[in-house]
């Protein structure tokens, strides 16, 4: 084989290899997943909706009652004598008196209320943020560290937000009967209704005895 024929067999074999190397790395870049890195999802959180006795209530204009799911950024509305509880899992509860309007926000790190109309009482954990605000600007924001309540009334026509003086929770705030959102949420029923429900209580209970006792007339 002469000079000028190793010269070419040898720049056709060099040839070769380049092009089975480009190929190879053409391959390896479009191999699917071959360098990609999983991105994680950030996590979904969801609320639950509980109401007094089940009756309806407006979430995003359509009626929702128990059971129903609330997620961030929705906005909610409580009819007449229809208190509502917004469970949120590990972040708290929101509670809300009949004819309260909000808007809710919430994420990992806590949640925050928009009171547009109403009352409402946020209730969050040790670690989450909770933020209640109206049309003026921030009413308050929960304890962080510790965790806390926050209790919060601006009804229409209103100057100036109430906070923290037990309003939401005379209101009725909370998927239970007035009388339990105000004990629970208001730091317990004054002296007098616990008079009248011990009173009630008792009456009742006298009641029964008397018809459950045997006839002793002769």
């Amino acid at each position: 084989m002469s000079v000028k024929q190793r010269k070419a067999f040898k720049a056709i074999a060099i040839l070769v290899v380049f092009s089975f190397a480009q190929v190879y790395i053409q391959a390896g870049l479009a191999e699917p997943g071959g360098a990609s890195v999983p991105v994680p999802l950030p996590q979904q959180f969801v609320a639950t909706l509980r109401t007094r006795g089940n009756q309806p209530i407006t979430v995003n204009g359509a009626s929702a009652a128990t059971g129903a799911t609330i997620l961030t950024g929705q906005t909610i509305e409580t009819p007449d004598q229809v208190g509502a509880t917004i469970d949120l899992g590990s972040l708290g509860t929101l509670d809300l008196a009949p004819n309260s309007k909000v808007t809710i926000e919430f994420d990992q790190n806590g949640a925050k209320v928009t009171l547009i109309s109403g009352c409402a009482i946020l209730r969050t954990k040790k670690n989450k943020d909770g933020e209640i605000l109206t049309p003026q600007g921030s009413a308050g924001k929960t304890d962080k560290k510790n965790g806390g309540a926050l209790d919060v009334c601006f009804p229409p026509g209103a100057a100036a937000p109430t906070v923290n003086a037990g309003a939401a929770a005379s209101a009725g705030a909370g998927a239970g009967t007035a009388a339990t959102a105000a004990a629970a949420a208001g730091g317990g029923l004054t002296t007098a209704a616990k008079i009248a429900i011990i009173a009630g209580i008792g009456g009742t209970t006298g009641g029964l005895i008397a018809a459950l006792r045997p006839n002793s007339s002769p």
